[in-house]
């Protein structure tokens, strides 16, 4: 069976990394970071990139402004080697920007500016262009106000009528509002795939058995949650595995989730069972806390898969 392409549609984001951080200065004063860095990030972006360095063909739709931020986003994107073609640009909005502090144990802080991410709307979106995809991941939903709801359960729906597989990664709600924006989705999603803490937050529960239970019950046809240091855990219908977290010495942790929605991705694309998806997740994810920003701790398929043998993994 040919493997599958992807389009990752959400946030996309200009990341400042700032690392180590220890406090904030008071002010008009200054403290000393070792690091700082400009990458690209957002959950569409990172996801992105990733599949791409893992051998899926990808294309990448979401929004910027005509600022120096969205200029250095989108020739990232291309240099990634990603499609840009469904990318919009705002004529009125900044691209969204996130300042990430990096504490000496690998754990991160933001602030975060949505940006043009806000003004993401249904009717820009390119169903023509989407249905040239097996694959739809939506990215850093409860993020973008002017797409969560009903323009979201909109998408999903569309897609799975025209046979596209959707996929739903979520970011956090920091209005609050977490299932009322999302439970519409939920029965047009084949494979949601949110970190332990949204998925609590979203369904009540707490066991990652319990909290994955309640999405297939809301027609979620499988589920996945990223549970950091705790590991992964996947379930559908018929099966569940629980997969450890792998011991590394932890660099940084940003966009570990996104990775780990990746690689599920990637196995999907690869035509993978639903447990092997599960491990390349797991996997992606991990290799991503070996190094500073949001990507660049995957190289390759092949350097991944080569990584996880030293935990016993094989593909």
């Amino acid at each position: 069976m040919a493997e599958k392409n992807v389009v990752c549609l959400g946030i996309v984001v200009g990341d400042f990394l700032v690392k180590p951080f220890e406090k904030m200065p008071e002010k008009g004063k200054l403290v000393l970071a070792g690091r700082t860095e400009l990458h690209i990030g957002g959950c569409a972006s990172n996801t992105g990139v990733v599949l791409k360095k893992l051998g899926v063909e990808t294309a990448v739709i979401g929004k910027v402004g005509r600022d120096n931020l969205g200029k250095f986003v989108l020739a990232k994107l291309k240099e990634e080697g990603l499609d840009v073609s469904g990318m919009m640009t705002s004529e009125k909005t900044n691209t969204s920007g996130t300042a990430v502090f990096i504490h000496p144990d690998g754990e991160r802080s933001f602030i975060h500016s949505v940006g043009a991410n806000a003004e993401m709307k249904l009717a820009e979106i390119d169903f023509g262009f989407i249905k040239k995809f097996s694959i739809l991941h939506v990215a850093g939903a409860l993020l973008m106000p002017g797409f969560d709801g009903d323009p979201l359960a909109e998408t999903l729906k569309r897609a799975k009528t025209a046979g596209v597989t959707t996929c739903l990664d979520t970011a956090w709600d920091s209005t609050g509002k977490w299932m009322s924006l999302i439970e519409k989705s939920l029965p047009y999603v084949d494979y949601f795939l949110p970190s332990i803490e949204e998925a609590r937050m979203l369904t009540g529960k707490h066991a990652p058995e319990d909290v994955a239970a309640f999405l297939l019950s809301k027609g979620v046809g499988n589920a996945g949650l990223k549970m950091g240091k705790e590991g992964s855990f996947i379930m559908n219908n018929s099966e569940k595995h629980f997969f450890k977290a792998l011991d590394i010495d932890v660099v940084d942790t940003t966009g570990c989730g996104d990775a780990y929605a990746a690689g599920f991705i990637a196995g999907l694309a690869k035509n993978f069972s639903f447990e092997k998806c599960g491990l390349l997740a797991n996997l992606t994810g991990t290799k991503t806390a070996t190094s500073i920003g949001t990507t660049s701790g995957i190289s390759s398929y092949e350097n991944t898969v080569e990584f996880g043998k030293k935990f016993g993994y094989a593909f």
